[in-house]
């Protein structure tokens, strides 16, 4: 995403947050409704902004591990939930209800899974311990429109352009965002963080070289981490959690429980619109590596999409060599032969792909687009028709199955098909046209008559 186009949406998300707490007054003590209510709202504005990264696997891999954390701590009054920011600035926070949420930048940045648990842990932890909830009641000036101000604040990145026009909303905002969680919060959110990351099965020094890890990102690149900026007291928290290690939770733990860590950095980094850098970073990783799975098959999407077919199938096939059964790898190897003009050999990748995880949405369509390419008509449109039940909603899916119903000698559906697309793409013209054909395949009193019937109403009213 174009970082002029996010920086306007987090702008607009910012005034409807202010808009959406302004209406309660000063002084009020936040309930944990409130909270609930809050943290939903910022979600939803998160949400419709569209800077989430709405990967199932990423997202999954980081609900895994924070649900991990969660099963080693006392019953929460919160629901939680866990989301990943496209953004890459190096920042975690938990807002209001239970809603936390980790930076790519962040993500991409920590060495271990471990890492990536203590920083769920320690935001799990201030979530926990209601410390936003506590700095709104004993503030005299804070009421929830400056909150919202202070969120926005912090999920901005604390820094730049942004923070002046978030504090220009009001003095009360401006004020408030000079509020940074307190040293007590912080020694709180580390010796539950820690005491949580532990009784989860990882290494509790974890939370000790995530901070050394980014106290050594700040020096090499002269940028302030957006987490020091509203988890504040680095050094003394870097000393405490050193201390909390040595004398309370010196057992070992586990640097990795759920596994696989670094393929989710990949899939990260491959979100990234920045193909350069990711072509040097994976092109580094295999020279130190020739057999690392993960930067081969990163080193290989990203030659794909420079249009590097050749050097993309290789270290393709590289990576398949090492794990065979690898659905990142069949996919992603399967569309290049796709969009290479060789069906076949995609057909063959794409069918085992779709075979080993249900989760394969993008594999069937290209699997049916490929079936396609090659001729076989009826086995694309089985396929076009089981995504239908995934996503009945998506015109993309809806062009396929009317290209292959006509393949198949099928014109009715072809035609409503058609109509759907068009009508999605509200091109509504092209949309009546289509319904109007449609309908003279079906019987008047059938059912099918009236649903097409019903459709043409519609765009009418």
């Amino acid at each position: 995403m174009h970082p002029t186009r996010t920086i306007s949406k987090l702008l607009v998300i910012v005034i409807a947050l202010f808009a959406v707490f302004s209406a309660m007054p000063a002084g009020a003590s936040i309930t944990i409704e409130d909270e609930k209510k809050l943290g939903r709202e910022f979600y939803e504005k998160l949400l419709k902004s569209q800077v989430l990264i709405e990967d199932n696997k990423i997202n999954g891999y980081v609900g895994k591990v924070g649900r991990r954390i969660l099963e080693s701590t006392e019953k929460a009054v919160f629901d939680f939930h866990f989301f990943v920011i496209r953004s890459k600035a190096i920042n975690a926070f938990a807002t209001p209800g239970g809603y936390v949420y980790v930076n790519q930048g962040l993500v991409t940045l920590v060495e271990n899974e471990s890492e990536l648990a203590a920083v769920l842990a320690h935001e799990i932890a201030h979530v926990n311990s209601r410390h936003i909830a506590d700095i709104v009641n004993k503030s005299q000036k804070l009421n929830l429109a400056a909150l919202a101000a202070m969120l926005a604040g912090a999920f901005l990145g604390g820094g730049g352009d942004m923070t002046a026009a978030v504090a220009g909303f009001s003095m009360a905002a401006a004020t408030s965002l000079n509020l940074k969680y307190s040293r007590e919060h912080e020694e709180e959110a580390d010796r539950l963080g820690i005491m949580y990351l532990v009784n989860a099965g990882y290494d509790g020094r974890s939370m000790l070289e995530l901070l050394k890890l980014m106290r050594r990102y700040e020096f090499y690149s002269n940028t302030i981490p957006s987490y020091f900026l509203t988890h504040p007291g680095t050094d003394e928290r870097i000393a405490y959690c050193d201390a909390l290690v040595q004398t309370g939770f010196a057992r070992a733990g586990a640097e990795a429980v759920i596994g696989r860590f670094k393929r989710i950095q990949t899939l990260l980094l491959l979100e990234s619109d920045d193909i350069d850098s990711n072509l040097k970073h994976f092109q580094e990783g295999v020279e130190k590596n020739p057999n690392d799975v993960d930067d081969l098959y990163g080193l290989a999407v990203t030659e794909a999409r420079l249009g590097l077919t050749p050097q993309a199938l290789e270290h393709f096939q590289r990576a398949l060599h090492s794990a065979p059964d690898d659905v990142d790898i069949l996919k992603d190897l399967g569309i290049t032969c796709f969009l290479g003009g060789k069906a076949a050999q995609a057909v063959t990748y794409l069918e085992k792909a779709s075979s080993l995880t249900e989760d394969s949405e993008e594999s069937l369509l290209y699997l049916g687009r490929s079936y396609y390419a090659g001729g076989d008509y009826a086995a694309a449109l089985r396929t076009f028709r089981q995504l239908e039940k995934k996503k009945p909603d998506d015109p993309e899916i809806r062009y396929h199955l009317a290209m292959a119903y006509g393949k198949t000698n099928n014109p009715g559906e072809s035609h409503y098909n058609f109509g759907l697309y068009f009508k999605k793409k509200h091109r509504f013209d092209s949309a009546r046209f289509h319904f109007q054909i449609a309908l003279k395949h079906y019987p008047k009193d059938g059912e099918k008559y009236r649903q097409i019937q019903n459709e043409l109403d519609r765009m009418k009213r």
